[in-house]
């Protein structure tokens, strides 16, 4: 049985504030085969203060370094007009839309569009009011943990389970919030130790370059990956440079949906459907290397070991050293224990 993936392609605020541009994001994901493209739903004076700096990756990637992040966040928010276009456009295009809210308004408004679950960003992993109210809503969770501990991961499980939902309900994201995030602080094996110490489902949120990390979570056991796109990383935006490019995301759907495959066996080491038929043509049989005539008694240099594997296995070797043959045998005959004696 294959445990099939989810995976989220995270527009996020890749759109840059157009819908032109939203519009191609859904396309590239509905081409590349995900689950989910994911959007974010904000205002931005809800979210940050007039006052908030950027984080260095966001000024970093813009290059304006004295824009506040409510500026930058008041360009990118999405109506409710917006929402609705673009929920409508992924449904045309056969890929489910979905969001990330970032306060109570949001939540209560995603939870109108009727989300069957719900999306923590790692930001809010401390966010009490905001954790106890998706606990009420009683939908399914996906906890993102960048920047956090194992300790606050605990704390913010305790408030999601306080009310209907069970550690079932609620799949945990490994995850680092630096863009792009460096290899050497993936520290990919913290999501087994998640999912060991804390007894939940686990996956990953991908903010590294390229798709090796992702496709490795896979096989690490992941069950949810969540990965940015762009149309370009040469757009401007704090998000674009961390993220796949449209080819790059295709192919990372691709080498999921391949290790899903992959790991999906019983586990039992046993020759496949498939290579079965090879098990002949690759393994040998004891075959004579000289000319042997009646009643020879037969020693270890008198064979050869060649393919094919269709006669006395050379695993046996022992067993027909020391017989004598019954008839005159020439050199590459393939041994049979019809020649003993």
């Amino acid at each position: 049985m294959i445990n099939k993936v989810t995976i989220i392609a995270e527009a996020g605020v890749n759109h840059n504030g157009d819908m032109e541009m939203a519009r191609q994001l859904i396309d590239v994901a509905a081409e590349a085969g995900v689950d989910y493209v994911k959007f974010q739903t904000f205002e931005a004076k809800t979210l940050v203060s007039a006052s908030a700096k950027k984080a260095d990756y966001q000024s970093r990637n813009i290059g304006d370094k004295e824009e506040s992040q409510f500026s930058m966040l008041k360009a990118l928010e999405l109506s409710k007009d917006q929402h609705s276009y673009l929920v409508q456009y992924c449904e045309s295009k056969d890929v489910t839309f979905f969001s990330t809210a970032f306060d109570l308004t949001g939540l209560d408004y995603l939870r109108a569009l009727g989300f069957p679950f719900f999306k923590v960003p790692s930001g809010e992993i401390t966010n009490y009011p905001y954790l106890k109210k998706l606990s009420e809503f009683g939908l399914p969770v996906i906890l993102s943990t960048g920047m956090s501990t194992l300790a606050e991961i605990k704390d913010a499980l305790a408030i999601l389970t306080s009310g209907t939902l069970t550690r079932d309900d609620v799949t945990v994201l490994h995850c680092n919030t630096e863009y792009p995030t460096p290899m050497t602080d993936v520290n990919l094996l913290a999501m087994k130790t998640i999912q060991e110490s804390l007894d939940v489902k686990v996956g990953y949120s991908d903010h590294t370059l390229g798709i090796e990390v992702p496709i490795a979570a896979v096989a690490l056991g992941a069950s949810v990956i969540e990965k940015h796109f762009t149309l370009s990383r040469d757009l401007p935006g704090p998000d674009h440079k961390a993220s796949l490019e449209p080819g790059e995301l295709k192919a990372m759907v691709t080498s999921i949906r391949n290790i899903e495959q992959a790991i999906s066996g019983n586990g039992r080491k046993v020759p496949s459907i498939s290579e079965s038929k090879n098990l002949q043509i690759a393994r040998k049989s004891i075959h004579i290397n000289k000319n042997l005539p009646v009643g020879h008694k037969i020693e270890e240099g008198d064979l050869v070991m060649l393919r094919p594997g269709d006669g006395i296995s050379p695993m046996e070797m022992n067993d027909v050293i020391g017989k004598c043959i019954n008839e005159r045998l020439i050199e590459g005959h393939k041994l049979t224990y019809g020649d003993l004696i």
